[in-house]
């Protein structure tokens, strides 16, 4: 379920708005800017679709997005649960805790999630947006927007990433133990 829900930055009981309209989130979102988008899904994706084959799925609005050029360095991420790996749990604990922290980055971060779910938490002027995203959703967060990013404990999510330098991903982490103090992915889809 794509989701958003605004908190005040001091006090996450404080919650100013809760929505799973898409229109209403994308009209909160833009009256901050950032850009939200809806992209259709392709009928069938597993988690052995291969990055080319996914990139080939969404080439036209790939190439709508960036159409300037501007993103010189388009990947895809994926994580997805491998009960018969034993290390997976690790691994996937390992891949979540990296990117709760506070952080921001030196260019937009641009994410298409093609499929599964995650969270992005947007710290702007006095609040904390918890954005959370599926498959079909597009996000840009904005260069130097201090963010933090939640997978949940069992993370299964395949991303198109954007990047205008092959470093575009690198995180300058704030320092602050916001991210501590706001619900967790797992627990803001609990809660609906």
């Amino acid at each position: 379920m794509t989701l958003l829900q605004i908190m005040a930055d001091s006090d996450a009981t404080d919650v100013r708005l809760r929505t799973a309209d898409p229109e209403v989130i994308g009209a909160e979102l833009k009256r901050r800017g950032i850009v939200f988008a809806r992209w259709d899904a392709p009928a069938v994706l597993t988690a052995s679709t291969s990055t080319d084959h996914l990139l080939a799925e969404y080439a036209e609005r790939i190439g709508e997005l960036n159409a300037d050029g501007r993103y010189r360095h388009i990947d895809v991420a994926r994580i997805h649960p491998d009960d018969d790996d034993p290390e997976w749990p690790a691994k996937a604990k390992g891949a979540r805790e990296k990117f709760l922290a506070e952080h921001r980055h030196a260019e937009d971060e641009v994410r298409f999630f093609a499929g599964g779910r995650g969270c992005f938490y947007l710290h702007l002027n006095g609040e904390v947006l918890a954005v959370v995203c599926e498959g079909g959703d597009l996000v840009s967060v904005p260069a130097g927007t201090r963010h933090w990013f939640d997978m949940g404990a069992r993370p299964d999510f395949v991303a198109v990433r954007f990047f205008e330098e092959e470093d575009g991903w690198v995180g300058d982490f704030t320092g602050d133990g916001i991210g501590e103090k706001f619900p967790t992915l797992d627990e803001l889809l609990a809660a609906a």
